[in-house]
C-alpha cells in the first residue's frame, strides 16, 4: 500500500501546512503566512505583524518580511485606508468618526486615517445620513414622533454621525412627512 506524500499547501489546515514548511526557516514561514493572509483580503501591516507574532515568528524576521512586502507594494496601509473608507461609507453609510475608529482598530497610522477620512466632506456625509434616514423612515411609521426621532437619530449615532447632524437630518425628514417638530428641544440649524 503506497502512502501519499503530503506537500506544504496540500493540507486544508493552514497552521499545519505552515509548520511543515521549513520550520527552521522562519522567514519562509513568515512570507507564506503573509501571502496566504493577503490572498483573501487586503490587510494592514499591523494585522500581518499580529498574525506573525501569534505564530511565533521572531520580531526581527517579521519586520524584515513586512518591510519587503511594503517595498514591493503588497502592503499599503494608505491604499487600504482609502479603499476602506470608500467601501464602508458607500456600503454601510458609516460617517467619518466611525470609519476612523475602525481604521484605528486595524492599526492604520493616525495621519493615514486623517487623509482617508478627509476624502469625505460634510456635504457627502450629510447626504448619506439623509439617505439612511429615508430608508428607515417607513419602518417607524405608526410610532409616536419622539420614538421615531430616537430610533432614527440612534441609528445615525451608531454609524458615527454627530448628534447635531443626526437630529437635524431626522427633524427635517419628519417635517417633510408632515410631523410637527416646533416643540422639539434642539436647534434645527
Amino acid at each position: 500500500m503506497a502512502r501519499r506524500t503530503e506537500w506544504p499547501g496540500d493540507s486544508t489546515d493552514s497552521s499545519r501546512a505552515e509548520q511543515e514548511l521549513s520550520p527552521q526557516d522562519p522567514a519562509e514561514r513568515a512570507r507564506a503566512i503573509c501571502l496566504r493572509l493577503l490572498t483573501g483580503t487586503p490587510r494592514t501591516r499591523k494585522q500581518l505583524a499580529d498574525a506573525l507574532r501569534k505564530r511565533e515568528i521572531p520580531d526581527e524576521v517579521a519586520e524584515e518580511v513586512l518591510s519587503r512586502f511594503e517595498d514591493v507594494g503588497l502592503i499599503d496601509d494608505a491604499a487600504f485606508a482609502d479603499a476602506w473608507v470608500e467601501s464602508r461609507h458607500h456600503g454601510r453609510g458609516l460617517a467619518r468618526r466611525a470609519l476612523a475608529r475602525e481604521l484605528r482598530t486595524k492599526g492604520v497610522d493616525a495621519e493615514l486615517i486623517d487623509e482617508a477620512v478627509g476624502q469625505l466632506n460634510a456635504e457627502q456625509e450629510e447626504a448619506t445620513a439623509r439617505e439612511l434616514v429615508a430608508r428607515k423612515l417607513r419602518a417607524t411609521r405608526g410610532l409616536d414622533r419622539d420614538r421615531r426621532l430616537r430610533r432614527l437619530a440612534g441609528m445615525l449615532a451608531r454609524k458615527g454621525y454627530s448628534e447635531g447632524m443626526a437630529l437635524r437630518v431626522v427633524r427635517q425628514a419628519l417635517e417633510e412627512e408632515g410631523e410637527d417638530t416646533d416643540d422639539l428641544p434642539f436647534d434645527p440649524s
